[in-house]
């Protein structure tokens, strides 16, 4: 085999319903350079691509027909490989992992993903969804490139930070709570009832505050949500999770006299690896898009 992609090109034009001639003119090469290429791939393929009648465009044969969408998708390849070839040159990552905390707001992440897409259309992405303190494990074990989380004060020293935006943090509790009915609520009046808390009494995190004497924790506000659903306590949630449409009709946004800061959500990544181009425009990304709902 000793064709090339020129003559692949050449093949592909001329099927594609233009003679020879006009082939050559758009390519400033004679019409006899034109047809000694495709002359020589036919005996390279040992198949004949085109029906030649004197005085008519060339036609395709069944063979030339056949391997037409062949001889594209090489094309596309070579395409592929040019584009790759010319960011790696760049300095543009082959591959971006993205570690997201599992109740980060899906529409910012997948609006910033899609515009990530269209301008980085080589990049290999892989995305994983983790519970509190998952995700600064990943990045900081390099299982993950970025980490997108909510800000809280523990944060290791091999990791940077960059704040993105914040998200609105409501008091809710299950349709079936005592006080689901109680309008406007204390402080005094939460402290009655049992708290549903994130994470560990030490980890700082936003919303960690402890009203009551009676406290449950864990470390994802959706099982958080899962168990207010049961009525097994109240809880400050973000508010995108506390309106997430399964929760419809199951969960109650009380009114109250104190609700936490809201979350501050973060974008992390190792201090001792600099970050590429695809990395820096998808964190710009995000904050545009984050912003927006906030």
């Amino acid at each position: 085999m000793s064709w090339d992609l020129e003559q692949i090109r050449l093949f592909v034009s001329v099927a594609e319903g233009q003679s020879f001639s006009a082939v050559g003119r758009r390519m400033r090469r004679a019409q006899s350079a034109v047809s000694a290429a495709i002359a020589a791939l036919e005996d390279d393929l040992g198949v004949l691509l085109f029906e030649r009648s004197s005085g008519r465009q060339p036609r395709l044969t069944a063979a030339g027909a056949a391997l037409l969408e062949e001889a594209r998708e090489l094309l596309r390849q070579s395409q592929r490989m040019q584009g790759r070839a010319l960011g790696l040159a760049r300095g543009e990552e082959v591959r971006l992992r993205l570690a997201q905390d599992e109740a980060m707001p899906f529409q910012p992440v997948l609006d910033s993903l899609e515009a990530l897409a269209g301008a980085f259309p080589l990049l290999e992405v892989q995305l994983t969804s983790g519970a509190q303190g998952d995700v600064a494990r990943k990045v900081l074990e390099r299982r993950a490139d970025l980490g997108l989380l909510f800000h809280h004060e523990q944060m290791p020293d091999a990791l940077t930070r960059q704040r993105l935006g914040t998200i609105e943090m409501v008091t809710v509790c299950g349709a079936g709570h005592a006080l689901a009915s109680a309008g406007h609520v204390r402080q005094r009046d939460l402290a009655q009832h049992r708290q549903l808390l994130m994470a560990l009494p030490d980890s700082q995190y936003p919303g960690g505050e402890q009203l009551s004497p009676a406290v449950w924790r864990a470390d994802s506000f959706y099982a958080m949500a899962e168990l207010l659903m049961r009525n097994l306590g109240w809880a400050w949630l973000p508010r995108h999770v506390a309106q997430y449409p399964t929760y419809q009709g199951q969960l109650i946004e009380l009114s109250s006299d104190w609700t936490p800061p809201p979350l501050v959500v973060e974008l992390v990544c190792r201090r001792d690896e600099a970050l590429g181009p695809a990395a820096l425009w998808l964190a710009q990304c995000l904050t545009s898009h984050l912003q927006a709902i906030g």
